[in-house]
This record gives C-alpha cells, sequence and structure tokens, in this order.
C-alpha cells in the first residue's frame, strides 16, 4: 500500500492511497480522513468509520476536496473513508465510451458478464477487501461502529449494501440516489452490461425492491433531494422508496429541498446535517 497525498484538514489528515486489489484485480485508490482526536492521543479507543461512496464519472477526489466533510468529522470524532467509484486501468473493449457505463461507472455491483467480471466487483471490494485495508493497514478505526453514505450512482450503493450488509452499518444516509436502478435508463444500462438480463438479479442490487422483498435497516434513513435536479423524475425517483419503505414501517427520511440541483453545491449545503445524523447513531 502506498500513500499518494497528505494534507492537514481542521486539525485532522486527509490521505490518499493506493493498493494492489485482488477482488478487482488492478490498483485503486481510496482517500482516509483521520480525526483530529485520533492523531492527538485523545480519541478513547478506536474511532466511528463512516463510508462514503460517490456517483457517475467521480473518483476519490470529488468528495475530498469539494464536499467540506472534514470540518464536521473533526467535530464528531469521525473517520471517513471514500473509496473510488470503479476499476482502473483495465482497457476493457468500449470501457471509455460512456459516461454511464464502465469507467468510473462501476454501480456498487459484483459483474457477472465478461468481461466485466474480471475487474468491476465493486460490491466485494467495498464491503469486504477495503475494510480489511483500513482496518488492518491504517488502523485506529472501530469495525463495530460504521455509518455508510454516498451521492446519486454512490447513494444507490450506500442504501443497498446497508440493507443487505444491515449488521454491519450502524447509520444511512444518501444525497439524491438511484433508488429504483433496475427501473430507470441508468440502472437498466450497468445492469444489462454487468449482470445480462435475468431481472432477479437486477433486484439484488435496487433498494426499492430489496425493501419490497423484506430487507430493514435498523434505524432511520435520510435522504435529502434537491427539486431543481434534473435527474429527479427520469433518474432518481426518491417518492418510490420512501412509498415502499412506507408499507413496511421502515423509518426513512424523505427531504426534499427547495431549488438544489444534483451538484456538489447541493451535498456541501446539507453535509453537516448528514454527518450529525450519521455520528448521533455512531457516537451512542
Amino acid at each position: 500500500m502506498e500513500k499518494i497525498s497528505e494534507n492537514k484538514s481542521f486539525g485532522g489528515l486527509q490521505t490518499v492511497w493506493e493498493h494492489q486489489s485482488d477482488i478487482c484485480a488492478c490498483p485503486m485508490r481510496f482517500a482516509v480522513y483521520t480525526p483530529p482526536a485520533l492523531l492527538e492521543g485523545t480519541a478513547k479507543g478506536p474511532v466511528p468509520v463512516l463510508w462514503w461512496l460517490s456517483g457517475l464519472t467521480c473518483t476519490e477526489e470529488n468528495f475530498t476536496v469539494k464536499s467540506g466533510f472534514q470540518k464536521y468529522a473533526a467535530e464528531h470524532g469521525l473517520m471517513v473513508v471514500a473509496p473510488d467509484t470503479s476499476p482502473r486501468g483495465t482497457e476493457l473493449p468500449g470501457e471509455h465510451d460512456d459516461y454511464d457505463f464502465g469507467s468510473g461507472a462501476g454501480f456498487y455491483v459484483n459483474a457477472t458478464r465478461d468481461p466485466w467480471s474480471a475487474h468491476y466487483n465493486m460490491y466485494s471490494y467495498v464491503t469486504e477487501e477495503l475494510p480489511d485495508v483500513v482496518f488492518n493497514g491504517i488502523g485506529g478505526g472501530n469495525r463495530a461502529r460504521q455509518g455508510i453514505f454516498g451521492h446519486s450512482m454512490g447513494g444507490h450503493g450506500a442504501l443497498v449494501i446497508a440493507l443487505r450488509e444491515r449488521r454491519t452499518y450502524t447509520s444511512l444516509s444518501a444525497f439524491a440516489p438511484i433508488v429504483a436502478p433496475a427501473s430507470v435508463p441508468w440502472g437498466e444500462k450497468a445492469f444489462a452490461g454487468y449482470l445480462g438480463d435475468n431481472k432477479d438479479r437486477w433486484h439484488e442490487y435496487d433498494a426499492t425492491e430489496l425493501v419490497k422483498s423484506g430487507h430493514f435497516f435498523a434505524g432511520d434513513i435520510l435522504i435529502d433531494q434537491g427539486t431543481a435536479d434534473p435527474f429527479l423524475e427520469p433518474q432518481l425517483k426518491p417518492q418510490v422508496f420512501k412509498d415502499a419503505c412506507d408499507d413496511v414501517d421502515q423509518p426513512c427520511t424523505l427531504r426534499l429541498q427547495d431549488g438544489y440541483d444534483h451538484s456538489y453545491f447541493f451535498i456541501a449545503t446539507f453535509m453537516a446535517d448528514h454527518i450529525a445524523h450519521h455520528a448521533k447513531a455512531l457516537n451512542k
């Protein structure tokens, strides 16, 4: 594992690392924010870990540079980890042709179709391999206190992962998530390419379908969605997920934020609320 960069931020340390991933069979980068309490030795043991999953076209850099999360993570004593969104450097045929499939668009699934299945296994990378790298290689994080959140494609990933791995995560939130990917253009394209035509397999990575089939998260799910988001109706449809949650008494708070779009201006505006949402659960 190699440290790529290191910057002090709000008393903590923002670092970027690269390692060779066995699951994705290529080098992968991820960012880690270490809060000041851990650096100064004032933390009472390992600190909670909050995972961020980014959206289409992003790397680990978008979130660390644009969201302003470090201030709030420092205040609440949280370690925050942000992986890349997809494998890099594999040069598969057609991998870089479209912004919504291939490079920068891993969709947090384990691909089953060739040639994608050799590298595009972001679900297992995020839930299995990267946690081992962080907890064993970086240190200071508490495996028993983990939360997860994300934006757009990453919001989809956070919802799906927390619902399927609910014993691992204590807190969950999302910004403008793709809540029903099996029935919107972004998801249909990605799932057909990575998973094939079997819709049952698609539903394994669809948060709305997971809730309908009995997956339950033990905590309130916070979702923020801008009303001026151009992707709101064709791709995101958060009310579909909220309705599914209401039908089975899954706590879910959907906040429609008037005039906000899909950008990091929107994310930065409500980042303090999301970090506080996670800290309340993780710091109990």
